[in-house]
């Protein structure tokens, strides 16, 4: 099955200056966001705290349950909406004593200093800073752990130069779904983690396929510039990546409209993910795959 019947002649090394300074933009408008914020907004995983979430009859005045909350002494606690108006997330960094005692708690404070009534502890959830310290750091060796198998893993089955390019192309991906992350004040969980690996698992995918035909372009075309090489090899499997990349595309903004809050950030991440690594591969890998071969061959690049 093909998208596009013909065979399409875009020069997209021709526009590679454009493309480099769209995505230094985003990449510096994220990187400002998370010094502006003083880091990313870590969860509660990697935080440490307790989370308290509450459902009242009717959706509540965030102003009174703080209000409610410095009675007890938590009015530095976190406190926002979670799907609905009447469903409230109170994160705590109290991170000792009962997870049930922490909830009845703060429900009994709300009940009687500001007279909410009806309200149920849907979830009470609780991490040490130990541990969260601990996930923080197992998170980012996953990570890096993955570069590294992927540098070995395209470096023997193309070259290391095909190597550097791919892992220029999956950091821009991820900073810039980071930087996302941070301009939308959305929380970095282990779940965020599961979805950076899966953006980077696509991405990857759909690289080696540019990749591929780039190789063998390059065998048959010998005497061309590698250039236009990679013009040829990214026109001939632009309809096999748009056909990919929708598809994918359609399930991830289902699960994001369709698949409630539980799942929305990681679905949020797969579809910031699945946008920019089809971007990526087609112009970030290729462009830098062509700066390295032209500083190893001047005269074929």
């Amino acid at each position: 099955m093909e998208l596009i019947k013909k065979q399409t002649h875009i020069d997209f090394m021709g526009k590679f200056k454009t493309a480099l300074m769209f995505s230094g933009l985003l990449i510096l408008a994220g990187i400002a966001s998370i010094a502006v914020h003083g880091g990313l907004k870590f969860g509660i995983d990697f935080e440490g705290g307790t989370l308290v979430q509450l459902k009242f009859p009717e959706a509540p005045a965030i102003d009174s349950i703080r209000s409610g909350l410095r009675e007890i002494g938590l009015a530095d606690s976190t406190i926002q909406e979670f799907g609905s108006p009447d469903t409230i997330l109170i994160r705590v960094e109290i991170a000792d004593g009962e997870l049930k005692e922490m909830g009845t708690r703060i429900k009994k404070a709300l009940e009687e200093t500001k007279g909410f009534t009806g309200i149920i502890i849907e979830r009470v959830e609780m991490v040490g800073p130990k541990v969260g310290k601990d996930l923080r750091i197992k998170a980012l060796l996953s990570i890096l752990y993955a570069i590294i198998g992927i540098v070995i893993y395209i470096s023997w089955r193309f070259e290391f130069q095909y190597a550097i390019a791919a892992i220029i192309a999956l950091i821009h991906d991820v900073l810039i779904t980071m930087g996302a992350f941070s301009v939308l004040d959305k929380e970095f969980t282990l779940v965020i983690v599961a979805a950076f690996l899966t953006i980077i698992g696509y991405s990857l995918n759909d690289t080696i396929v540019v990749f591929d035909r780039i190789r063998e372009n390059t065998r048959r075309r010998s005497k061309e510039l590698l250039s236009d090489v990679i013009n040829t090899s990214i026109n001939q499997t632009l309809s096999r990546t748009l056909l990919t990349s929708g598809t994918t595309l359609l399930v991830v903004v289902a699960l994001f409209v369709l698949g409630g809050e539980i799942i929305h950030d990681f679905s949020f991440a797969l579809l910031v993910g699945v946008v920019v690594g089809t971007y990526s591969s087609i112009f970030i890998a290729s462009v830098f795959l062509l700066y390295w071969e032209s500083r190893a061959h001047p005269k074929r690049a």
